[in-house]
């Protein structure tokens, strides 16, 4: 805003406070004394709002000339000028010839006069005349000898060396360099230039050879014409050839990249704002493939945004309840050491599987904030066989161990006697009961698979084998089974949760877990084939030492 005193006044005496009483007085100042304040104040405004606007013209033709449209119609007007330019400097040359091959046909036609002559001379005034009316100073007609049967001259000028000669064609860099550098050394050179030029009589019968020497002023007052003719329309050319291709590529390149930085900018703002997605132009270009692929960008983030927000409201569920789970699971675990009492042999076998999943349910309910956080807790490294974690993670992804089992998907394991490797005792067994459960359940959904019967031992078995193997740095373990194998379309997105379940029900978590627990111990889960014969997956751990 401007500032209403300008001048310092006190407040009694701003003009906007003023006003004419008692005889246009007020306090003992004059009305001439108000007036020059007014006009102050006014000037003073005026400045003000001519410097603001005048500010705000400047930022906006800096960020104009500084962006993206202002730097096409620079660059158009350059080329444009370029081009002109490039065309001027020929077109002066070839002004220059035709004006010196008029002059020459001129002196032709002036030299007939001699022939009425039948000593072929005129006299001085008459030569003189014949002078004027080409234009010329000099004019001589040579024969085929050699000699020159006509003579008209100036006796005031001598012949120059310095020849221009029509009859000759450029035929090399030189001759091209002279044509076009004619011009200019006529308009940069003395008032008093003269210039001798030759060529083949066209007009006369006979003759091998004329030549005339006119002065350069009269040429050079031409080519200056020409030259500002010229230039007047080559900055009209130019104008208005850059305003077309600016308007051009406004519209097909600038207008559609501003369209979509403000799209990027509303999507910045507010993501899930589903009003910001691109207008597909259809275009096969660039553009339009930038169009497509920021839309599809759009889609994929909004999609991990709600995944995220669902996760993160499960998050807070499961952080609700989890103090009254932890309570339940304690109930059971007392319950089940009242259990080891009991003289039931069913009972003592079934009793370790439910305190081992007691104990692991207790441990995963109290690491269930740490899951929030997005980071697993550090593994504890201890040596483990092998075959005892690999069964007791068979039997809780519901496989069967024995022929006798009565579950139709069996077990088998593949590793040398007494295979052993250091690890954390809970993250591997989840690990391995993560990806034994997805077998499983990939072999029980088969669309033609027969339902198995127990009893009878009959219908088709499925089998999910664990191999392991050492290398000098590594320890590999795969899970293979005889499943339908995994479908193409979510072989890609495999390991990302919430987006590779082949299941209808399923989460798309659990092989993503699986890859989090690896990577835990310095290694990697990786799925090695897949295919109508079954699926492998190969999880690779770095050997301790």
């Amino acid at each position: 805003m401007p500032d209403s005193n300008p001048l310092g006044l006190p407040s009694a005496l701003k003009p906007d406070g003023w006003a004419l009483r008692d005889g246009g007085h007020r306090g003992g100042t004059s009305d001439s004394s108000y007036a020059s304040v007014q006009w102050a104040q006014r000037l003073y405004n005026a400045a003000r709002t001519s410097a603001y606007w005048g500010a705000r013209i400047l930022r906006r033709l800096r960020t104009f000339f500084t962006g993206l449209s202002g730097r096409l119609l620079i660059i158009s007007a350059i080329f444009v000028v370029v081009v002109e330019v490039l065309i001027l400097i020929p077109s002066l040359a070839s002004f220059q010839e035709r004006w010196l091959i008029d002059r020459i046909r001129q002196a032709e036609i002036a030299s007939l006069a001699l022939d009425a002559s039948s000593e072929k001379t005129v006299t001085e005034d008459l030569s003189r005349q014949l002078l004027t009316s080409a234009g010329a100073k000099y004019l001589a007609i040579q024969n085929q000898q050699g000699t020159r049967d006509y003579v008209l001259s100036d006796f005031n000028i001598t012949v120059i060396p310095d020849v221009i000669d029509q009859r000759t064609s450029r035929s090399d860099i030189r001759g091209d360099i002279a044509y076009l550098w004619g011009p200019w050394r006529t308009l940069m050179g003395q008032s008093d230039r003269l210039i001798h030029t030759e060529a083949v009589p066209k007009v006369r019968k006979g003759g091998e050879l004329i030549e005339i020497i006119v002065p350069a002023e009269p040429l050079k007052q031409e080519l200056k014409t020409y030259l500002g003719s010229m230039l007047r329309m080559s900055m009209t050319i130019s104008l208005a050839a850059g305003l077309l291709v600016f308007v051009g590529l406004s519209i097909f390149i600038v207008r559609p990249i501003q369209n979509l930085t403000r799209v990027i900018a509303s999507f910045k703002a507010n993501p899930e704002d589903m009003t910001n997605a691109p207008k597909l132009s259809g275009r096969r270009d660039e553009i339009g493939h930038i169009e497509e692929e920021l839309a599809a960008m759009q889609a994929e983030v909004r999609h991990a945004l709600t995944s995220r927000a669902r996760l993160a409201a499960l998050g807070q569920a499961v952080s609700k309840i989890n103090h009254d789970l932890r309570n339940m699971l304690t109930s059971a675990q007392m319950a089940s050491d009242r259990l080891a009492e009991s003289p039931d042999p069913m009972v003592a076998k079934a009793l370790p599987r439910l305190e081992r999943a007691l104990d692991r349910a207790l441990n995963l309910a109290q690491n269930v904030l740490n899951y929030g956080k997005s980071d697993e807790v550090a593994p504890r490294f201890q040596i483990l066989k092998l075959r005892d974690m690999a069964y007791a993670a068979a039997e809780d992804a519901g496989l069967g161990l024995t022929p006798k089992s009565p579950e139709p998907v069996r077990f088998a394991l593949k590793a040398p006697k007494g295979f052993h490797f250091e690890a954390d005792p809970e993250h591997m067994h989840r690990l391995l009961v993560n990806l034994m459960r997805n077998a499983r359940q990939a072999i029980e959904r088969q669309p033609n698979r027969q339902v198995y019967d127990s009893t009878a031992r009959k219908g088709p078995l499925g089998r999910v084998t664990l191999t392991a193997t050492k290398s000098v740095d590594e320890v590999i373990l795969t899970v293979s089974d005889d499943g339908p194998g995994i479908p193409e379309k979510i072989r890609e997105q495999l390991f990302r949760p919430f987006s590779a379940s082949a299941q209808a029900d399923g989460s798309g978590l659990g092989l993503a877990i699986a890859r989090e627990l690896a990577q835990t111990h310095g290694g990697d889960v990786h799925l090695a084939q897949t295919g109508p014969d079954g699926t492998t997956f190969e999880i690779r751990l770095p050997l301790k030492s």
